[in-house]
């Protein structure tokens, strides 16, 4: 039996009691992948059964993904999260979601249709940093990407998040309706900044007055979202079905700990998300940078340090104590210094993502955090980077994160097996890892990739110096010893 309104579900688990008749759709999610569904489907759903809140979702899938559109479609458009914990887990049914849809299927005039109907007043938006078809080094919109292209030639039938968003707001300023805010959801540093110059840049190139009207009009909130979400397994899915006593192919399952920082910065109102936890201020930066550099920027030096080592999951890391040590020595020394926040205790704060991260329940994949990493660099490590060389500080183990980037994309791993390394820039890498030998010239070659490292960086000896000793101490002596001895090790 599948997850539906009529469905039993096992004692324990929490469903809907409120009428979910008088949920409107007011929100068009771009992107239903686990994440979203973990972290703001549930703030949604505590909202709706807390406080009668009558905010709901049209979800959409433009490119991938038509599987979770369709598992939710026969199922009465419900989904549950499962919380996992080393003490147990718990379960909860969402049933906020009003529409669900997907491009292939529906095609994007509906979807376009739906973004421009009167009661529609947030965007939202989780498409990995990828998603956005932008310059990470710069923020930029990439012009060349094949997405873009194709929006630029057909308009009227965008494929990328941001052409989609353009067009849809190009229609609402055609039937005389107000824009909508464009809430970005992912993990990267002003993700509302980001937002805000691809589309408009994106607009200009087709219209002037429709990019002014934009400009003008909507406004784009940045967010910092905090939720670890692992990739949905055979053994994730057969564990919710034992926990929620019937099948359902669209749960996903997650972490107790949640966070969400808003910029309250919305034309047409917003739900009171304040009320179920998320905080509404002025400035998110602060957190986002926190959150990317402590947070995610560990996680990477984790993974990719990881994996090479043979540790499958980022628990696997915490069994060595020398992987804890650098993954602390990381965020104190050398991610901490460089945050704007204020009135946080950064020690506490690296200690509590420590403690997290030994959560064994969670089985997070290092293989998982490593995908699109020209994507994540930038805005985790490489920023920092650029702190420390202004400042004349050490940058040790942000520099050995990115030479362990650089190993596992050469894609062999320290037994010499084969890695599957994903990418949107998959084709540049290996291209560069094969007309390079390892060492030095790898660096060299790799450091070359424009759009992840800027012009700046390739061109500081300090930092080519430093990249290229742990680069080549990784090849020496391998991921577990280099961390353990690292920084001496070299």
């Amino acid at each position: 039996m599948t997850l539906s309104a009529t469905s039993p579900v096992a004692e324990g688990v929490s469903t809907p009691k409120y009428d979910r008749d008088r949920i409107k759709t007011r929100i068009v999610h771009l992107g239903f992948g686990a994440f979203h569904r973990a972290h703001q489907g549930v703030y949604a759903d505590r909202l709706a059964a807390e406080h009668g809140s009558d905010w709901g979702y049209c979800e959409v899938n433009l490119i991938g993904g038509e599987k979770q559109i369709a598992d939710i479609q026969r199922q009465d458009l419900l989904y549950s999260v499962s919380e996992m914990a080393d003490t147990g887990w718990s379960c909860r049914v969402v049933g906020t979601v009003k529409r669900a849809m997907h491009q292939s299927v529906d095609g994007i005039q509906a979807i376009l249709d739906a973004m421009a109907h009167p009661d529609i007043a947030i965007v939202s938006i989780t498409v990995t940093e990828k998603g956005y078809c932008h310059h990470p080094a710069s923020g930029k919109l990439n012009q060349q990407h094949p997405l873009i292209l194709h929006d630029l030639a057909h308009p009227d039938e965008p494929q990328s998040v941001a052409g989609v968003i353009v067009a849809a707001l190009k229609l609402r300023r055609q039937r005389g309706l107000p824009a909508f805010s464009v809430m970005s959801c992912d993990n990267m540093p002003e993700n509302g900044h980001v937002t805000r110059n691809v589309v408009l840049e994106l607009a200009a190139l087709e219209d002037d007055g429709l990019a002014r009207w934009i400009e003008g009009n909507a406004t784009f909130p940045s967010t910092m979202v905090d939720r670890i979400v692992p990739a949905v397994t055979d053994e994730t899915l057969a564990k919710i079905q034992q926990l929620l006593g019937v099948n359902d192919p669209a749960g996903v399952a997650c972490e107790p700990f949640c966070q969400w920082v808003i910029e309250d910065n919305f034309v047409q109102g917003r739900p009171a998300w304040e009320k179920v936890g998320a905080e509404l201020v002025k400035d998110v930066l602060p957190y986002e940078e926190m959150k990317l550099r402590m947070l995610n920027g560990s996680h990477s030096f984790l993974a990719y340090l990881g994996y090479l080592a043979g540790y499958q999951h980022i628990s696997d890391c915490m069994q060595d104590p020398h992987y804890v040590a650098a993954a602390r020595k990381l965020m104190i020394n050398e991610q901490a210094p460089t945050l704007r926040t204020v009135d946080v205790d950064l020690a506490a704060y690296a200690d509590s993502l420590i403690a997290r991260y030994r959560n064994t329940a969670l089985k997070h994949r290092t293989w998982q955090i490593a995908m699109d990493g020209t994507q994540k660099l930038p805005q985790r490590w490489l920023d920092a980077i650029r702190w420390h060389l202004r400042q004349g500080d050490s940058f040790d183990y942000l520099a050995l994160g990115v030479a362990g980037w650089m190993r596992f994309v050469g894609g062999v791993d320290e037994q010499g097996q084969p890695i599957e390394v994903s990418d949107p820039l998959l084709d540049q890498l290996q291209g560069l890892v094969a007309q390079s030998e390892q060492g030095a010239e790898r660096v060299h070659a790799l450091l070359s990739l424009q759009a992840v490292f800027g012009d700046d960086l390739p061109a500081n000896p300090r930092f080519i110096e430093r990249v290229q000793q742990a680069y080549q101490t990784l090849l020496t002596h391998g991921a577990r010893e280099t961390v353990a001895q690292w920084p001496t090790a070299s």
